[in-house]
């Protein structure tokens, strides 16, 4: 099996799995508990916390698990428009951004607040002048995802930061769950009030995740109950999932530079081939995030070119997982202004660490043997 849908979902780290079933064994007791066993699942929970703090550069009480990126952009969102609405309802954001952004900035519509989406070029990247434009006195909150989760492309975060820096009143709130460990981003220096990050996207378990939220940001919570994680979001911690996550930064960080490297080699490698190929048109750009490649073969439908891919045990996908089953236009490449024809037959090819050039080359000879064989059926 050759697996490059990896923007998806990621293959599980076994030890991240023996990290999950040891937890979930052992210290199962509740953290809230006053016995010794609830005590030392507390003391776990706040090394797991302190551990996840210290990759990301922040305190301890600015990490709050969550089950993962939609809860944490949703929580972000929700939690900046409730509690803060008293000191303006407009809030910004891109017309590129994950599902769990646009429908949650679309929900806070219909409550009244008054939403901007951004534009973006050609190649899916936001202007900051146009957030600077688009900034007002009554702006409380700017969405912008660090990496496009369809087309790789790399956001201008840093800018962005330092325009919402300038306004007292708004918070900067940056998607990270396909950036994560892909490419640089301090959250410090970037000015980012919150971040959301998951655990399924670099080999952990799904349901597991973080919102990273600095210590002078307040959030109307979206779940209300007991004083779990600093009374942000209630309900018993998932422990055996916090640690498992953890445990999937730890080997995220490890020789990370040599895994990026490794990524950037094998995505140059398959632009060339790409480009080799007559019927291909890439999409992402030149100077994306190392694991995603977006491509289009126009006058294919893409669930076609997947399913004979699929036969062969090679696995890719279209666009964002969370919409993929929707209508066959990339609402994403359509805000790129790119054609119909590539708006509707785009094919998103998205890297592991873990796969190898071999594999790589398997793809593309398949690829092509399956471009030849629907040219041939469709009478071209």
């Amino acid at each position: 099996m050759i697996y490059l849908d990896n923007s998806a979902t990621t293959h599980p780290h076994p030890e991240v799995l023996e990290s999950y079933k040891k937890v979930a064994d052992l210290y199962y007791a509740n953290p809230s508990s006053v016995h010794r066993l609830g005590s030392e699942v507390e003391r776990l929970l706040q090394q797991s916390r302190s551990q996840a703090a210290e990759w990301f550069g922040v305190q301890s009480k600015d990490v709050i698990f969550t089950s993962g990126g939609t809860e944490g952009n949703n929580m972000a969102i929700k939690g900046i428009a409730l509690m803060h609405q008293s000191r303006g309802k407009h809030m910004i954001t891109s017309q590129v951004e994950h599902p769990s952004v646009i429908e949650a900035y679309r929900a806070m519509e219909s409550l009244g607040f008054d939403v901007t989406y951004l534009p973006v070029d050609s190649s899916g990247r936001v202007n900051p002048d146009d957030v600077a434009q688009a900034m007002r006195e009554d702006t409380i909150l700017v969405s912008v995802m660090s990496v496009n989760n369809e087309l790789g492309t790399i956001q201008p975060i840093q800018e962005i930061g330092q325009v919402v820096e300038q306004y007292p009143k708004a918070f900067f709130h940056v998607d990270h769950v396909q950036g994560l460990g892909k490419i640089n981003l301090s959250i410090r220096d970037c000015h980012i009030d919150m971040c959301t990050v998951s655990g399924h996207k670099i080999h952990g378990l799904k349901g597991t995740g973080a919102l990273i939220i600095q210590n002078h940001v307040s959030l109307f919570p979206l779940l209300h109950g007991g004083s779990q994680e600093q009374g942000t979001r209630a309900g018993t911690e998932n422990l055996p999932g916090n640690v498992a996550f953890v445990k999937a930064l730890r080997f995220l960080m490890q020789d990370n530079d040599a895994k990026r490297n490794h990524l950037e080699e094998m995505r140059q490698y398959l632009w060339g081939e790409m480009e080799d190929i007559e019927q291909v048109v890439v999409n992402s750009p030149k100077e994306g995030a190392p694991h995603i490649l977006n491509v289009s073969i126009p006058g294919y439908k893409p669930e076609v070119v997947i399913h004979a891919l699929g036969q062969e045990d090679i696995f890719i996908s279209t666009k964002s997982a969370c919409s993929s089953k929707q209508p066959d236009v990339s609402s994403v490449l359509s805000a790129c202004n790119l054609d119909r024809d590539s708006t509707t037959s785009a094919l998103r090819i998205s890297l592991s660490y873990q796969n190898t050039k071999e594999e790589l080359a398997v793809f593309v000879k398949t690829l092509r043997k399956t471009i030849e064989q629907l040219h041939a059926t469709m009478g071209r």
